[in-house]
């Protein structure tokens, strides 16, 4: 159904929110306590020997402890199996030793995988908030090999990042009653509080035990009731005298790349192109709370290709996470309520520098770096696009963020982006207040001044001449397009955003209620800000049950309701949703929903930004299921499927699609891994098949040590459309991508390394249907930490 509509603004009563907010004032206490666990952590002079081998002397004299709760999926019960757990440190270093026992040594779950790759395993781990104020944890999780993953757990925005990578030690070894692990944790990798005296950290320690469900084991009980993690740690106290050294850490590279291409056609020509770069990285910890990094030359390359994404039928551009180590390094600190530092924007850097500090409540971020181009997110209501400027950019971002309580959080976020004819300058202030246990607060206002070189509008012209002015244009017959109005700027401009909200979350059920505008001239160019001119409101909530004695162990009924319109008021799309999900046995997770929405099109006239009068509002319902299960120990995967109507863009016009996916792991040794995914992607309209799109992602990684690896990783794309379904314009009706790599790499710890590989890409289209090979690369690099 298709109808065209006028709406009255929806409006936020902002000033009222806000006045509640201050209103409120702090009444509980969050940070790690010792009524939940309590260890003192004994200084010693001996450094225990990381083989996972617990009969050092050493270990009699640390402190011991039992894992006695079974947190997940039963509620504080007592642990079906026992863990032992020692802990000391010397004046540099924390070492954990576990013993973890298991009746039936023979299903432990154990691989050689790669680093920060290892869940499903059987693991054992410890969970640091070094401040003991509830905001960031360190989590350091080992498999009974000896195979490391660490992370960031951030309370702040809710989040848990694998991204962040420590040198540190770990070995295990499996035994006949169980397996067991030792960890050597330098202190000169975490940042902390250097008052004189005993340190008191957040603590736990933590064992998965993957059987018929993952049970989740710890030190102390997690109460269900309190929707803040950090909050319920325990306390680990001790550390009176720590000795750093000159805690200066360099990382020189040599990075050598011979990379050719060419285009499809028989006979083109390869033009070859060869490149060496040395460059080096430091990390120097000043102190126990503050952290300079620098990088000259750095090789921001990625050995790991990106995940394969299907883009068709969308107006928005992709995402794609950041993996390289220099921004990674104390990243979080730079986090606040919305994605303000996007540094994947930093395409091609001469040089970086970033200075983090912590102490008592305040804590302060830097980051300033020198890209050899401008790369920035062009946003709109109805799409984004990626621009990009020939010329460099100096780059910096900064943080400061108060915790005056563990309940209340006050931040401050800038941004700054610079290069010939262009600027984008962001500030920002950001609110959390949890007044209660079940009750949490946020927000955020920001401003951005900005400027456009006046020529940058031409980049997205639909040809290579100037397609404005234009008064007005027919549908699909103009040259002009949403990022060309976005980008049509004279001078400086500037934007302000808001954003609020407000979740109460107990044991048994969650409500929420979030409200965002983003001004049509706002825009965030470090960050990854995709959507602007636009008010979105949400409410939402759900209720959790907890079967026992029952293959499900935990069941979720939810919904909500949001409704998005232009900053004029003008509607986008309102949608309301309900979801029935469940966890349950062989680690398994089941769930299947319905959505209704109205939603636009495309603008009819294309030289206007308005939408009421100039897009059709079209109906759309869709149902969607989804189930994954991981029974043995050697395979695991999972599908997904949803349904229903969906707008074909392109001609704007309401059809219907099916999108499915499938995932597929298989351990076939304990050291080589098949992984393969798949997305399938039907969009039909009255006529027949418009578009079937297929992404094939295929990943072989065999494990020969713990150190080093062999990886295959193909990502194929088969596009077809019918041209003759087309209204206005003729598209190929054929297109292929198929791209591999080959990779042998040795990893001594995150930042020593040696890799060697080959890739290369293949290409088709109806002018040349046959896959041909348009490039290739063989590639090394070699870089080795330096501890000083």
């Amino acid at each position: 159904m298709t109808r065209t509509v006028s709406m009255k603004p929806f409006r936020f009563p902002l000033a009222p929110g806000l006045a509640l907010l201050f209103a409120l004032s702090p009444q509980i206490s969050f940070a790690g306590s010792a009524s939940q666990f309590d260890i003192r952590i004994p200084s010693l002079t001996t450094e225990a020997q990381i083989d996972g081998d617990l009969s050092d002397p050493v270990w009699q004299q640390a402190s011991s402890t039992y894992l006695t709760f079974e947190t997940r999926p039963a509620e504080n019960a007592p642990a079906t199996v026992q863990t032992q757990a020692w802990v000391y440190a010397t004046d540099s270093t924390l070492y954990v030793a576990f013993k973890a026992d298991d009746p039936y040594p023979g299903n432990i779950r154990a691989h050689l995988r790669p680093r920060d790759d290892i869940w499903g395993d059987d693991m054992v781990g410890i969970k640091l908030d070094t401040f003991n104020n509830a905001r960031l944890a360190y989590q350091f999780f080992i498999n009974p090999l000896g195979v490391q993953l660490d992370s960031i757990e951030n309370e702040l925005n809710k989040t848990e990042s694998a991204a962040w990578d420590g040198i540190w030690q770990s070995a295990g070894q499996i035994t006949d009653t169980g397996y067991q692990v030792e960890v050597a944790i330098p202190l000169s990798q975490l940042s902390f509080d250097d008052s004189p005296g005993d340190k008191t950290w957040g603590f736990e320690l933590i064992r998965f035990h993957p059987r018929d469900a993952e049970r989740r084991l710890s030190t102390h009980a997690i109460s269900r009731q309190n929707s803040c993690q950090l909050c319920q740690l325990g306390v680990a106290s001790g550390l009176a005298t720590v000795n750093l050294g000159n805690g200066l850490q360099v990382t020189p590279s040599l990075v050598a790349k011979g990379h050719r291409d060419r285009g499809q056609a028989p006979g083109s020509e390869w033009q070859d192109n060869q490149d060496v770069d040395v460059g080096a990285d430091l990390r120097w910890a000043l102190s126990p709370s503050s952290l300079l990094n620098a990088t000259l030359n750095p090789d921001f390359s990625q050995v790991e290709a990106d995940a394969g994404q299907l883009d068709v039928n969308s107006s928005f551009a992709l995402f794609f996470e950041e993996k390289r180590s220099f921004f990674l390094d104390n990243k979080e600190y730079f986090d606040s309520q919305v994605s303000l530092l996007h540094t994947r924007n930093l395409v091609d850097p001469d040089y970086g520098v970033k200075f983090t500090h912590k102490s008592e409540a305040h804590t302060f971020a830097f980051l300033g770096a020198n890209d050899s181009a401008s790369h920035f997110l062009v946003p709109g209501n109805l799409g984004s696009s990626v621009a990009t400027i020939d010329s460099e950019s100096h780059n910096l971002a900064g943080r400061y963020l108060y915790t005056s309580s563990e309940a209340l959080a006050v931040g401050a976020v800038i941004t700054g982006k610079r290069s010939d004819d262009y600027h984008n300058l962001v500030v920002s202030a950001d609110i959390k207040y949890q007044p209660t246990a079940q009750d949490t607060f946020i927000g955020q206002f920001a401003s951005s001044d900005t400027q456009y070189p006046l020529d940058l509008y031409r980049d997205f012209c639909h040809s290579d001449e100037d397609c404005l002015p234009a008064d007005s244009c027919n549908f699909n017959d103009c040259e002009l397009n949403e990022q060309v109005l976005r980008t049509h700027k004279d001078g400086t401009f500037r934007g302000e955003m808001y954003r609020l909200g407000y979740k109460h979350a107990t044991r048994d059920y969650y409500l929420k209620a979030d409200y965002e505008s983003v001004g049509d001239d706002f825009r965030a160019d470090l960050g990854f800000i995709e959507k602007v001119d636009q008010r979105k409101a949400v409410l939402g909530g759900g209720y959790i049950w907890y079967p026992t004695d029952s293959w499900f162990n935990e069941i979720e009924l939810g919904g909500d309701w949001d409704i998005t319109q232009n900053q004029n008021g003008e509607k986008i799309e309102q949608e309301l949703e309900g979801w029935l999900s469940a966890e349950g046995g062989w680690q398994s997770w089941i769930g299947g929903g319905w959505l209704t929405r109205e939603k636009v099109g495309r603008r009819l006239d294309a030289s206007s930004l308005a939408i009421d009068g100039n897009t059709t509002l079209f109906d759309e319902t869709r149902v969607w299921a989804e189930a994954s299960a991981h029974p043995l120990s050697w395979v695991g995967g999972g599908l997904a499927a949803s349904w229903g109507d969906e707008v074909d863009l392109q001609n704007n016009r309401l059809g219907s699609s099916l999108r499915a996916s499938g995932e597929l792991e298989l351990k076939l040794t304990d050291g080589l891994v098949f992984e393969a995914s798949h997305a399938y992607y039907a969009l039909d309209v009255d006529e027949g098949r418009l578009i079937t799109a297929n992404l094939t992602d295929v990943r072989i990684n065999w494990q020969l040590s713990v150190e080093s690896f062999i990886r295959f990783s193909g990502i194929y794309t088969h596009i077809r459309r019918d041209p003759g379904l087309y209204l206005y314009h003729t598209p190929d009706n054929l297109s292929k991508d198929l791209g591999t790599e080959l990779l042998y790499g040795y990893k001594l710890n995150p930042l020593s390394v040696f890799y060697l590989g080959y890739a290369d890409g293949m290409r088709a289209d109806d002018r040349w249907p046959g896959l041909t090979r348009t490039e290739q690369s063989l590639f090394m690099k070699m870089s080795y930490a330096f501890i000083l």
